[in-house]
């Protein structure tokens, strides 16, 4: 039976996906060894995205949570998420990109999945070259869209161009959840292809319903490596379920190399903090076509609905939808996928509350057309709708700019000089000043549940090692525990 491996998402993929980011490392160290010894090819665990989240609301160090999975799961790699820019919005100084590539591997990260928001091919290179010399295995992103660009012979290019620069594997990635169970068929064999001997993964979201149906056919077309998150982190707006996708790629004849009794407790345990913390619990959706038309991501539209919501306007929706389709053609079929899908979101938006298309710019937007984004994207677009951007007062302002390029000192001398080490210094440019000082100075963590034993396990320990104790008893509704010190005599 051929094989079939996992690479697991639960920890970035689908805390970003259903619980806004909202996973504290408390949550994870209680089941990291059980992830790590479950066959996982790779645990996805961090995003430059991330550090602004868990700084300012959580107080949680990013590179602390690093090093504490990387040493309770020393089997399994550990995988970042990296982009065109580390921060995701915004243009990051070279300087800084690179010294974030070295502090991952320093902390524990293995691999980097490298994804561009429009494939392109430089950006990969430069991508792909930064992180090798960092030591870091890469895995490039393929990025699935729909649009009369989005071909099959696209694909079939960008694939060569992987080929070409010797990735360590390719992977199929459709963030927007947009793939078919018979489109996947024909792109995945597409991508094998032309892969040779590259290993390929797949990647999808269950925002129409059909993630997991997509899963099984990339692994009858030949992908051997799938990206799955644990329930309840699963489904929903996240990636399809791995006990699912298991389980039915061995009714099919195929080989998992996955111990889903090891994960159990880990669904079981992420359940449990769902319910404390009142978090979402990942479950599948019906399936809607006109997703496929505006192809905006499911954490986004939640995100729009919350802003309508606020200023009384929720009823806009529909229009907002349909807007996005438009500024999309418009702006010549960008990828539905951060940070594109937010510019176009935000743009439509604009729109639909002016009453006039384009009345209103949004820098971003602005910033596109003038080729900042890329002279490509900037080329695709509608030409009379550029003309008329970048005629406008605004767009000659921002012409001029240039991305700074500060070097690595005079970073260090605006986030607290000479004296602030690396992994302080990149906490503190994704988070700010202030939050940091903010986390630094918030009451320490309890020690239970810090080194991956459950809260009452590492308790009990403790407790047991106390001289002066005869017994412990822990008793809660049907559950007893009782243990008590044995004197052993002599003879």
């Amino acid at each position: 039976m051929k094989p079939v491996h996992f690479v697991d998402t639960t920890l970035r993929d689908g805390n970003a996906s259903l619980w806004a980011m909202g996973m504290r490392t408390d949550m994870i160290l209680p089941v990291a060894a059980r992830i790590d010894r479950a066959g996982f090819q790779s645990i996805e665990i961090t995003t430059a995205s991330f550090f602004k989240k868990m700084v300012r609301e959580h107080r949680n160090d990013p590179w602390e949570r690093l090093r504490l999975v990387a040493k309770l799961a020393p089997r399994t790699p550990l995988r970042a998420i990296i982009g065109r820019a580390t921060a995701t919005f915004e243009h990051t100084p070279a300087s800084v990109s690179n010294l974030y590539l070295e502090r991952l591997v320093a902390n524990g990260v293995r691999e980097v999945r490298i994804s561009d928001s429009s494939n392109t091919v430089s950006v990969w290179e430069r991508r792909v070259r930064d992180s090798r010399r960092a030591g870091l295995k890469t895995i490039l992103n393929l990025v699935y869209s729909i649009s009369p660009v989005h071909t099959d012979d696209y694909y079939k290019k960008l694939t060569r161009e992987a080929v070409k620069l010797g990735v360590d594997r390719i992977c199929l990635k459709d963030p927007g959840g947009l793939l078919k169970p018979e489109r996947t068929r024909v792109l995945a064999q597409v991508v094998v292809r032309e892969a040779k001997e590259v290993p390929v993964e797949f990647h999808t979201h269950c925002n129409t319903g059909l993630g997991p149906l997509c899963a099984l056919e990339a692994v009858k077309a030949g992908i051997d490596i799938i990206n799955p998150a644990i329930p309840p982190l699963a489904n929903g707006s996240s990636n399809p379920s791995v006990f699912n996708v298991a389980e039915n790629a061995a009714a099919l004849g195929f080989a998992p190399t996955i111990d889903l009794d090891a994960l159990r407790p880990v669904s079981d345990h992420f359940t449990q903090v769902a319910r404390r913390e009142g978090l979402p619990v990942g479950t599948p959706l019906e399936y809607k076509e006109a997703h496929f038309m505006h192809q905006v991501p499911g954490g986004m539209i939640s995100n729009l609905r919350h802003q309508l919501a606020q200023m009384k306007m929720l009823d806009r929706l529909p229009e907002v939808l349909q807007e996005i389709v438009r500024v999309r053609r418009d702006f010549g079929y960008p990828i539905m996928v951060t940070p594109y899908s937010q510019f176009v979101g935000v743009q439509a938006t604009l729109n639909v509350f002016a009453g006039e298309r384009y009345k209103q710019l949004s820098d971003q937007m602005i910033h596109y057309a003038l080729g900042f984004w890329g002279q490509a994207e900037s080329a695709a677009m509608d030409p009379d709708l550029r003309d008329r951007i970048l005629a406008s007062p605004r767009a000659k302002e921002l012409a001029g700019w240039q991305p700074p390029e500060p070097s690595l000192a005079e970073v260090r001398e605006h986030f607290g000089g000479p004296g602030v080490g690396d992994d302080e210094l990149l906490t503190r440019y994704l988070a700010g000043n202030d939050a940091v000082a903010a986390m630094r100075a918030a009451p320490p963590k309890s020690e239970h549940g810090m080194d991956g034993r459950l809260p009452l396990v590492a308790l009990i320990d403790e407790l047991a090692r106390k001289s002066s104790l005869s017994q412990i008893r822990v008793e809660k509704k049907d559950f007893l525990f009782h243990m008590a010190r044995v004197e052993h005599s002599g003879g």
